[in-house]
């Protein structure tokens, strides 16, 4: 897809699940279900790599929400885990084929679980050789603001003759671009990944900084610049671009009694306040999913 940031590839490709709603020639493999899984005493589970703050590879190994998500989930299953740090493909389509029910053409084992899935009922009827999870996470699109520079932040109006930074071909630059008929084109800068939109607007380049409140949250964290001097906002703006989704997972379709472990799992992570522990060790506000 790119020679860019494999994080974008990742924003694009549930990008292109979210907004356009959509060859491995590998000898298929067995799914797992949940008592092969148990038998084996092994929990192998894909996450995306340059996907902050889900999740990365790291130099002393993976980390993010979604990698200490996938230790909870197993721990909570009394499982071993085996964390596969995986690409981000053209789509989420391609990301299931080659995870969870294909494979590679070297025969890699399967991941049993793959996280960060967003929890759409179009992709799910697509791909009917998958089955979602419950999901776990509501991701929600954003802004930050310089506080001295901006007196308030209540609307789109707000966006008139204030530079926004912005990663490009992002779920965040489409809507932007868009609201209300393009009126706001003029005032974004686009940047080739979210670090740099992030870097720009901490030096000051720009007013306001576009992106998901999660990834948001995290970099300001990450900066120390957490806090009054730059709130993190979410303002309504009407368009096709949908500002809210839910995160999930996803397991082979044969492999259900595997998926509702895992929701059970994610429940009970939830209730108990861990979910809500892991975000905020990462600066990020735990959401609840819609009705979850």
């Amino acid at each position: 897809m790119r020679a860019l940031p494999r994080r974008r590839a990742v924003a694009r490709a549930i990008l292109a699940c979210l907004v356009a709603a959509g060859v491995i020639t590998g000898r298929p493999a067995a799914a797992r279900p949940l008592d092969e899984v148990t038998a084996s005493g092994v929990l192998r589970v894909a996450i995306y790599d340059d996907n902050r703050p889900f999740s990365e590879a790291g130099t002393a190994g993976p980390r993010g929400i979604d990698a200490d998500l996938a230790r909870a989930i197993a721990e909570r299953l009394k499982l071993k885990l085996d964390l596969r740090v995986v690409d981000a493909g053209e789509n989420v389509d391609g990301d299931f084929r080659l995870n969870l029910w294909r494979g590679d053409l070297a025969g890699t084992p399967l991941a049993d679980l793959m996280l960060h899935v967003p929890h759409d009922r179009i992709l799910a009827t697509r791909n009917e050789q998958i089955f979602l999870t419950n999901p776990y996470f509501e991701q929600r699109l954003a802004f930050a603001y310089h506080r001295g520079r901006i007196e308030g932040f209540e609307g789109v109006h707000d966006l008139e003759g204030n530079t926004v930074a912005v990663e490009g071909t992002s779920a965040s630059d489409s809507l932007v671009m868009n609201a209300e008929g393009g009126r706001f084109r003029s005032t974004v800068r686009h940047f080739r990944s979210f670090d740099e939109a992030v870097k720009a607007y901490l030096a000051g380049e720009t007013a306001i900084l576009a992106g998901t409140r999660a990834g948001i949250e995290a970099a300001l964290a990450a900066a120390g610049a957490a806090g009054e001097d730059n709130p993190v906002v979410e303002v309504p703006i009407p368009g096709l671009v949908r500002t809210r989704w839910d995160l999930g997972g996803a397991v082979r379709s044969d492999s259900r009694d595997l998926a509702y472990a895992v929701g059970d799992a994610l429940a009970a992570l939830a209730q108990e306040g861990r979910l809500k522990a892991i975000c905020a060790s990462y600066g990020v506000s735990y959401t609840a999913p819609q009705g979850y």
